[in-house]
């Protein structure tokens, strides 16, 4: 019997809309807190080079405040690596970062930066981070990923929620492979309760980490009951 997904939610776009006035309402401590108290497993947060929505002090009150694990997603750069050995967050997630973006466009090449990104992941490893790399259902990825000492691979299911044609099979096979190569598999990116469904039936899964969606519902339904219909939906997709 495949055991429970967890769910982690990403509270960046509570972030975003308290920046876009310039004061400190809404607090992403707050929803983080709220999406706690409704049953989200973990609190995942990206930082930013350009700080457009979760600052440093999101984090720093992140770490203190909440009990659930907190996973930091980052780029891989010597800056956000200090960062993260400073706040010694429960998990690392590195990903890829363009300033020019609006939202993450796609997976890490790990396969192309191997020789750089191992020395990273293993420094965080070695202060008892978890580390996860976020990548496109490629069998060249998965196999780099496994290559540079990370323990976690998040698939990138962007190209799944466009629809995109046989994307849940790829994301079916990365799974398998991931798995056979000893890393956890996790996934997110553009999931939604319309779409989460096939994606959690995949009996490898451990964790989906979901965030604009969640908050975006949120204005209708409130954090709290999107939170438990999320996990309602995950629940009866791991059951298929």
């Amino acid at each position: 019997m495949t055991s429970a997904i967890r769910l982690g939610v990403n509270i960046d776009h509570v972030a975003t809309i308290r920046n876009a006035r310039g004061g400190t309402y809404p607090d992403p401590v707050a929803a983080a807190l709220l999406a706690i108290q409704a049953g989200a497993d973990g609190i995942t947060a990206h930082l930013r080079e350009d700080r457009r929505h979760i600052r440093d002090k999101d984090l720093e009150r992140l770490r203190a405040e909440i009990a659930a694990p907190l996973n930091m997603e980052m780029a891989a750069t010597e800056e956000m690596v200090n960062i993260a050995l400073g706040l010694r967050p429960h998990a690392c997630c590195l990903v890829p970062e363009r300033r020019e973006e609006l939202t993450t466009e796609g997976g890490l090449n790990v396969a192309g930066q191997l020789e750089t990104l191992s020395p990273k992941v293993q420094k965080l490893a070695q202060a008892d981070i978890r580390v996860s790399l976020f990548i496109d259902p490629s069998p060249a990825q998965i196999e780099a990923a496994a290559k540079t000492g990370a323990q976690v691979v998040e698939l990138h299911t962007g190209a799944y929620a466009e629809g995109k044609a046989g994307e849940l099979e790829r994301l079916r096979t990365a799974a398998t492979q991931a798995t056979a190569l000893g890393l956890e598999v996790h996934a997110g990116h553009g999931l939604t309760f319309e779409n989460i469904g096939p994606i959690a039936s995949l009996p490898e899964l451990r964790e989906l980490n979901i965030g604009h969606f969640l908050i975006g519902q949120a204005i209708f339904d409130g954090l709290a009951a999107v939170v438990q219909n999320m996990k309602r939906h995950i629940a009866e997709g791991a059951a298929l």
